[in-house]
């Protein structure tokens, strides 16, 4: 059995002008999961099994943002057109009052998603993400620049085969507890291999944006669905001042914390997440 496994059958998914590859475990209400930049469906593979055990399906896609297998080079890889190609992928399966959970570079887009197309998202789960002025966050600011400049996406993945750097900064200060050699690779290493992915990489980085989050946040009001903030106060890119500030733009949304964890809490703390899910999804269940 390989990690992939875990997380459920393989499928693909053809949305025209892209083919997104996902895994499909359990049987339920749907739960829609949105990873960031440099990382694809393993970010959940201790996250999605445990909510998928206690009756939900839980879909984890590798949306093309650096680090998934199959190339989109017709695709609008625009944050506006990834948050479009999450809403077609909702609407190609059929799946309606979905949940949708994300991180990081995702939660960004989500937010692009509920204030563009939210009508097949019930409810959302919101981990530490970019928000408001914080698309990218400060030590990430200058890789959009970067990427606008011929082999500048290079620089960045030759940069990221450096294991000791990815150690002593605890993976860039996103986890923080080791992330296994074999998870990392399956991060960075596609990427690294293949000149389209690198190419759909450059894309999206490229167009990177605040005024893409900073217009969402003024729409945010309008989306009454429920929303659980689950912020880790010791991040340091996405600090608790920003869930806050998340929580008072949304009507119907709950702030919590998870200790011992940085920004990508679906790492460092797979069971408290689990765990604050389940609870979330069955006090907000639709009867």
């Amino acid at each position: 059995m390989t990690t992939y496994d875990l997380l459920g059958e393989t499928r693909d998914v053809d949305l025209g002008d892209a083919r997104i590859r996902y895994r499909d475990r359990g049987e339920g209400p749907p739960v829609v999961f949105v990873h960031g930049l440099l990382t694809n469906g393993l970010l959940w593979r201790k996250v999605a099994p445990a909510v998928a055990d206690v009756g939900f399906r839980c879909l984890t896609p590798d949306w093309p943002l650096g680090s998934h297998e199959i190339p989109v080079p017709r695709a609008d890889l625009s944050p506006p057109g990834v948050a479009a190609l999450i809403a077609r992928f909702l609407e190609a399966l059929d799946l309606t009052d979905v949940t949708v959970v994300a991180n990081d570079t995702g939660g960004a887009l989500t937010q692009l998603l509920m204030t563009t197309n939210p009508e097949r998202v019930g409810r959302v789960v919101l981990t530490p993400s970019d928000s408001f002025e914080r698309f990218l966050p400060p030590l990430f600011a200058g890789l959009s620049p970067l990427a606008r400049i011929p082999g500048g996406v290079g620089l960045v993945t030759a940069a990221l085969r450096w294991r000791w750097l990815l150690k002593t900064t605890d993976f860039l200060w996103l986890a923080k507890h080791p992330v296994p050699g074999h998870i990392l690779d399956a991060y960075l290493l596609p990427s690294r291999r293949s000149a389209e992915i690198r190419d759909d990489l450059r894309r999206f980085m490229a167009s990177v944006d605040n005024r893409y989050t900073l217009t969402a946040a003024e729409r945010l009001p309008a989306f009454t669905k429920p929303v659980l903030l689950a912020w880790a106060p010791e991040d340091r890119h996405f600090p608790l001042w920003l869930g806050r500030k998340l929580a008072g733009v949304l009507p119907n949304a709950e702030l919590k914390t998870i200790e011992d964890s940085y920004a990508f809490v679906p790492e460092d703390q797979p069971e408290r997440l689990s765990g604050m899910m389940v609870e979330f999804l069955r006090a907000h269940a639709t009867t």
